[in-house]
């Protein structure tokens, strides 16, 4: 499957793409919104569940990133990875601050699966 260019994308598509242009003050869209744009409902819902979900809410913007990327290295998706770190690093993340959050990622993974492995029961206190 190769990327949908500006120039060659439809007329539906090509809206999306300004409002993500408009939006982040770029002047291309990256990899992944050309290569949903091969499912033009799809690349629609997901911008706009992404302006949503990212934007003014209860966490500050690098909060937001910072989860993005933990949550990207736990399904092991590398341009996720990828984008949220560089996205963090944008809203002010120091060095220190993506590597502990690589630390506290993986020290989650491994005791959320010894709690699983195990059956640990949930302390009434958490309850």
């Amino acid at each position: 499957m190769k990327s949908i260019s500006y120039e060659n994308a439809s007329a539906e598509v090509r809206a999306v793409f300004d409002d993500i242009k408009r939006t982040r003050k770029v002047d291309d869209v990256n990899n992944f919104w050309k290569y949903l744009a091969h499912d033009p409902r799809m690349l629609k819902h997901v911008w706009e569940s992404l302006k949503d979900i990212m934007g003014p809410g209860a966490l500050d913007p690098l909060t937001k990133e910072l989860i993005y990327v933990a949550v990207s290295i736990t399904n092991g998706c590398d341009y996720c990875m990828a984008s949220h770190t560089a996205g963090a690093r944008q809203k002010g993340a120091s060095e220190e601050m993506i590597r502990e959050v690589y630390a506290v990622t993986g020290l989650a993974n491994m005791t959320n699966r010894l709690a699983n492995a195990y059956k640990v029961p949930v302390d009434e206190a958490f309850k």
